[in-house]
Formats: C-alpha cells, sequence, structure tokens
C-alpha cells in the first residue's frame, strides 16, 4: 500500500496555502459562518488503519452526503420499485434546479440532486413519524460509523426550514405530480435534518466503509447491503454525485464520491478505502473547490481511480 499518511500530510500542507478557497454555502445562515480556511481529511484503509491530516476530528455539517445513507435506506424499505420514482441519470443541471420536473412529469434525474432525496425522503417516512424517521436514520449513521457521538446540529436544520423555500417548492410541485406520498412539511422535516447531520472526517469516513466493503460492515461482520447494491450506490456516486459537475470530478479524480455544501466530500475507493475530505468553500457548481482538488492529488499519488488497471 502507498505511504497514505505521508501522501495525506503533503496534500494538507499544500491546501493550507492554497489562496483560492471557494465561497461557503452563505446562502444558509448556519453555514455562512464558518471559516474557510479549515480543512480536513480521513482515510479508512480496508484493512481497518485510519490516517488523517488536518482537522478530521472537527465536526462539520454533512449535508447532501447525507443522501447516500438515506438512499440505502430507502432501497431496503422500497427495494427495485424506488427506480419508479426516481431516475438514475445525472441531472445536468443545478441541484436544486426545477426545470427538469415539469418535462418529466414529476420524476427527478437522480436521488443526489434535491428533488431526487426529498422523494428518498418520502420513502424512507413511509407511514411513519417524521421524528421516529429521523431517528432512524441517526441511528443508522451512528451504527455504520460505529460511533453514537454523532448528531444533528439543530441549529442547521432549524436554518434550513426557515430559508429551504426552494426545497419546498420542489416537494410541493412533485406531490402535484403524485410523486410526494405523504405530507409534504413530512417529508421536507426528514429531509432538513438529515442534511443537518454533523460529523467529522474520521466519522463520515467509517461510516462509508460499507461501500469499500462489498456492502459489509466491517466492524460487525454483518451485511449492509447486497455487493450488487453496493456497486450500484458507488455507481450513482461516481455519475451524479457532484451535481452538474459530476464528469469534472470523473475526469479529474476518478473516485465515486457524494458532496455536500457544507464542504465535505465522501470517496469511496472499492476494496481499498472510504475517504472523507472538508474544506468549507465551495466552486460555482456547489461542490467543495479544495476537497476536490485534494482527492484528485490523493488519486494521483496512489493510483486509486476507478479507471486504473490494477494487477496483472
Amino acid at each position: 500500500m502507498p505511504d497514505i499518511q505521508r501522501i495525506i500530510d503533503t496534500i494538507a500542507e499544500e491546501i493550507a496555502g492554497a489562496p483560492h478557497r471557494g465561497r461557503v454555502a452563505d446562502y444558509i445562515p448556519a453555514l455562512a459562518k464558518v471559516d474557510p480556511m479549515r480543512f480536513g481529511i480521513a482515510v479508512v484503509a480496508a484493512d481497518g488503519r485510519v490516517f488523517t491530516a488536518g482537522e478530521a476530528d472537527a465536526a462539520f455539517s454533512i449535508q447532501s452526503i447525507s443522501k447516500v445513507f438515506t438512499l440505502t435506506m430507502a432501497l431496503g424499505k422500497a427495494g427495485q420499485a424506488l427506480w419508479k420514482r426516481v431516475g438514475r441519470e445525472p441531472s445536468g443541471s443545478a441541484f436544486n434546479s426545477i426545470v427538469q420536473l415539469e418535462q418529466e412529469h414529476g420524476i427527478p434525474r437522480n436521488p443526489f440532486i434535491n428533488a431526487g432525496a426529498l422523494v428518498v425522503s418520502d420513502v424512507v417516512l413511509g407511514g411513519g413519524d417524521p421524528r421516529a424517521t429521523i431517528g432512524e436514520i441517526l441511528r443508522f449513521v451512528r451504527y455504520l460509523a460505529d460511533d453514537d457521538a454523532i448528531a444533528i446540529d439543530m441549529d442547521v436544520a432549524g436554518s434550513e426550514a426557515r430559508t429551504g423555500f426552494r426545497n419546498v417548492a420542489l416537494a410541493n410541485y412533485m406531490k402535484a405530480f403524485g410523486n410526494i406520498e405523504r405530507r409534504v412539511e413530512d417529508a421536507l422535516n426528514v429531509y432538513f435534518n438529515q442534511c443537518a447531520l454533523a460529523m467529522s472526517c474520521r466519522q463520515l469516513a467509517m461510516a462509508g466503509r460499507f461501500l469499500a466493503h462489498d456492502g459489509m460492515h466491517p466492524g460487525t461482520g454483518r451485511r449492509v447491503v447486497s455487493a450488487l447494491r453496493a456497486r450500484r450506490i458507488n455507481a450513482l456516486m461516481l455519475t451524479c454525485g457532484h451535481y452538474d459537475g459530476s464528469g469534472e470530478f470523473a475526469f479529474r479524480v476518478g473516485i465515486p464520491g457524494k458532496s455536500g455544501v457544507g464542504g465535505g466530500i465522501l470517496a469511496i475507493v472499492p476494496g481499498e478505502a472510504s475517504i472523507a475530505v472538508w474544506s468549507p468553500g465551495l466552486n460555482e457548481r456547489g461542490n467543495s473547490q479544495l476537497g476536490s482538488l485534494a482527492l484528485e492529488r490523493l488519486s494521483d499519488a496512489t493510483g486509486w481511480s476507478v479507471f486504473t488497471a490494477r494487477g496483472g
């Protein structure tokens, strides 16, 4: 295995001196206060070793990275029927766009844009109480990460609920097409709270391990999802995980990844590692500017791109 600690120490040093850091997600008031100079990275290798650099234990709002975990839950509840309500194609549009929904009769392009994640929240909610569903999501993420300290940042959740007018519009628009089955406010409650999960890079990388282990939880030895389902979640992360910047991320990094406007990225190298990086400043497409650069440097140094030939 490459010298991961040396590589990420070098990356952290480069990031510390980077002059152009992007812009924090100031349209969410609770995120507008985050210092764009902060940076952390954690790599959990397949053998269980954990490598960290920077502020790897600082909690941040994972935002849309949570969609990976709720998608996993929704597939467990609905199976293949989920894909009748959500597509699997890159959107080619901004993460909160409403334009495609009318042309496509209220069916979102994929589960990682906001409209798709709202449908997933509706599926996870089922006929239940939103408070109980939020608790179920929290317990699931804690189980994946082996860490009961993970919590929801209520300040962020409240901030999103007060300012998330576009998400309210998306949910109501899909309700008009019958693609939100429960009360709109309940699906939104689940969505805003899942996005407000606060995790560190270490916790996030731990939570993503099952996707690097063919769907198996390496801590318990129990299967979270089938190997086929893990492969397909990874495929969606590669093609759709960075919104209309997914092609660029695949081109430069070549690793399945899911970003969030809190500046985090969860990246998976099947069979090798689960990686989390955090740098709050975003590029013009809403993805972590320096987090993406850090993962590009890591992929180049390790040869971990899924497009790199192995063995032989």
